[in-house]
């Protein structure tokens, strides 16, 4: 039994929907988008992995039968003679079109992102069959790119606060969730969406998906760093040699290397071994040592970490009056990371006037897997219907739900005189540029999007 069989790729619920639909029933068109949710709009990010991934691999005969046995056995009528028209007239291939906005492009909520329609008349039902494997594909990759993106502009704000450059930013959040995630894929996909806005992670799968699915060249990078095996493996009374065995191993000229440093007592590691026994090593390597607190209250741990070490190895103030440790050793907060405590530590820093340049974050489940599909309340809905060869609209509007209230009609998105994205219908374009473009027919990609491309939109 494969877990591949894109037509086993689905709500159970869906294998009977082909019996669902009025007589004469030829072509359906749904649409996604955001309905709602903590962020104003989203990074539009993940469709072009989903379409190399499972598009354009043909279903075959041998799919179609694993599929029959499985369906009727778990209690649902199958649609063998569907199923056997894409593969004689189709070659194996989904008769749809995807049409969709460029990725990496920032979409406010409420608009139209992706739009799909059956191309043969005869799977009419295909484009509501596809809704489960398109919306789980995109809610996560977009979801991680957003919220990724949100922390970046909250960085951001705090550099432009406390420090004299930005230079630093696009290493200040790093990738520390493969181990939190669900699954490989979603470590794949969501260790490649943290990169369109950061270059710092430890998510291998990450960098793997860019590569493989956007023509990344490396997207990402890491640093050699310690874990707490690392220095408990020589005991508490070699602690000391524990951290002096990494220094030589990884410091030196512009080399860079982080160390947890609370395996047993955080305090007496910074004054005592790293601004005692081995200071004038940290000082002269001509490297970088980034000390990593990993337990306790991180708005209070770091900002106790950070003017403990600016007591021993000093700081200067910069032109907007912040402190900022010397360029040969910064802290990296690991522990108890999300979009909620990164401000707090940030704002507990600036009222220490210490400035954002001097930490970067480590962030773990809380940038892979603490979001879910409703934090931006993705949906796909049909919302349009030909029927003996007449469009009509089609629509939900819930009485005791008027937030989950569908649109109508085959649609377009466009950009108005003052820069707003807007949903119109289709045939309301007139002279507006349709943001929505064919990505995606019959089997075949029909835009490639690189990498550098996504990230280039999705800038702040």
């Amino acid at each position: 039994m494969s877990i591949e069989n894109l037509i086993l790729n689905v709500d159970s619920y869906k294998a009977s929907h082909y019996l669902q639909y009025p007589p004469g029933t030829e072509f359906i068109s749904s649409y996604i988008e955001c309905r709602g949710g903590e962020f104003s709009e989203t990074v539009f990010f993940g469709l072009q992995a989903f379409i190399k991934q499972y598009l354009q691999r043909p279903i075959t005969f041998a799919n179609i039968e694993e599929a029959k046995t499985l369906l009727e056995t778990h209690g649902l009528p199958f649609n063998r003679a569907g199923w056997e028209h894409i593969v004689s007239k189709h070659r194996g291939l989904l008769p749809l079109e995807i049409c969709a906005v460029e990725e990496g492009g920032i979409i406010p909520l409420h608009n139209v992102m992706a739009q799909i329609v059956n191309t043969c008349p005869s799977c009419f039902w295909l484009t509501s069959y596809l809704e489960t494997a398109l919306v789980r594909a995109l809610w996560y990759p977009c979801t991680v790119a957003t919220q990724s993106r949100e922390i970046k502009k909250i960085i951001a704000h705090y550099l432009q606060q406390t420090a004299d450059s930005q230079k630093s930013l696009p290493f200040q959040l790093h990738d520390f969730g493969a181990r939190g995630a669900s699954s490989l894929e979603s470590a794949t996909l969501g260790g490649m969406a943290h990169l369109v806005n950061f270059y710092g992670t430890d998510t291998l799968s990450g960098i793997l998906g860019a590569r493989n699915f956007y023509h990344a060249d490396m997207p990402g990078f890491s640093i050699p760093a310690a874990e707490h095996s690392t220095i408990t493996a020589w005991g508490r009374d070699g602690e000391a040699l524990a951290y002096q065995n990494i220094l030589q191993h990884f410091s030196g000229k512009n080399k860079t290397v982080a160390v947890v440093s609370d395996s047993y007592d955080l305090w007496h590691a910074v004054e005592n071994i790293w601004g005692g026994q081995l200071k004038n090593t940290i000082q002269n390597s001509g490297g970088t040592l980034v000390i990593r607190p990993d337990s306790g209250n991180p708005v209070q741990i770091v900002v106790d970490c950070i003017e403990r070490l600016m007591h021993i190895f000093g700081a200067h103030t910069n032109s907007k009056g912040y402190r900022v440790l010397p360029e040969y050793i910064r802290v990296i907060q690991g522990d108890s990371i999300s979009r909620f405590t990164i401000p707090k530590i940030l704002h507990a820093m600036q009222k220490h006037k210490q400035s954002a340049e001097n930490i970067a974050f480590g962030m773990g489940g809380g940038l892979l897997q603490k979001v879910d599909r409703d934090l931006m309340s993705f949906a796909m809905k049909a919302s349009a219907i030909r029927i003996n060869g007449i469009w009509r609209d089609i629509y939900k509007d819930p009485r005791t739900g008027p937030e989950k209230k569908s649109k109508r009609g085959r649609l377009a998105l466009i950009q108005c005189e003052n820069g707003d994205f807007r949903t119109i219908r289709l045939e309301d374009v007139n002279q507006y540029k349709n943001f929505l473009r064919p990505v995606f027919r019959n089997g075949n990609l029909l835009i490639e999007t690189t990498f550098a491309e996504v990230r280039q939109r999705a800038v702040i």
